[in-house]
């Protein structure tokens, strides 16, 4: 089976192949954030992780107080189901949940998309995960891992790829959340994390559950 890794690098290239410009914008772009250091201020391993409460699919709020009560829970950002690299990231995790819920931990997984009925036939929606709206990118932003998506990127979903983020967020149409992943454990400590601004590189289920294994 192929890595994560393996898969988007995979995407990636396909991406060069057939729209080379497009993803040279994407790598001046993502060039520019790293200048800049976004996500510089995301938590770090030993922060206390934010609090929060969001809706699930069904639309009954969800905190991580209670989440954590049971056990370690990982929390992953991501962009919103229209995301192909969103896709292959969370299919990734959804391969290796069994081995996740056996550590004892929780996957929680968080996008700007407000849960309607294009979500609900989203591949994403069938995942045996929890899903949680963070309509306005609040939770990211206190995480540190909200990003005020380039003009370049949103030209491209608009024009072409049809998306209207205003319509999918319910009102947020230019930050998305970083691609992130956190460790919490049961005493609200981030005990592992990843954050990296470039979008269409994600981390690896396998170092998640290598984390997971040293809090057992």
């Amino acid at each position: 089976m192929k890595t994560l890794k393996e898969q988007t690098d995979a995407k990636m290239e396909a991406g060069r192949q057939a729209n080379p410009d497009f993803m040279k914008g994407v790598d001046i772009e993502i060039a520019k954030a790293k200048e800049f250091e976004q996500g510089a201020n995301a938590l770090k391993i030993g922060d206390v992780a934010v609090n929060f409460e969001l809706p699930n699919q069904q639309g009954n709020l969800i905190s991580l107080s209670d989440l954590k009560a049971k056990g370690p829970v990982v929390v992953t950002f991501y962009r919103g189901d229209w995301c192909p690299y969103c896709n292959l990231q969370l299919r990734a995790l959804q391969a290796r949940l069994d081995e996740i819920h056996t550590l004892g931990a929780t996957l929680v997984a968080i996008s700007p998309q407000v849960h309607d009925g294009s979500l609900t036939k989203s591949e994403i929606s069938d995942m045996n995960f929890t899903i949680l709206s963070d309509q306005n990118a609040k939770v990211a932003s206190q995480y540190g891992v909200a990003w005020e998506v380039p003009e370049f990127l949103l030209e491209h979903m608009r024009t072409d790829r049809n998306l209207d983020l205003q319509k999918i967020n319910n009102g947020n149409g230019t930050v998305l959340p970083i691609p992130a992943t956190f460790i919490i454990n049961k005493d609200g400590i981030v005990v592992w994390n990843y954050v990296n601004v470039d979008y269409r590189t994600r981390s690896e289920p396998e170092e998640i559950i290598e984390a997971l294994k040293k809090l057992v």
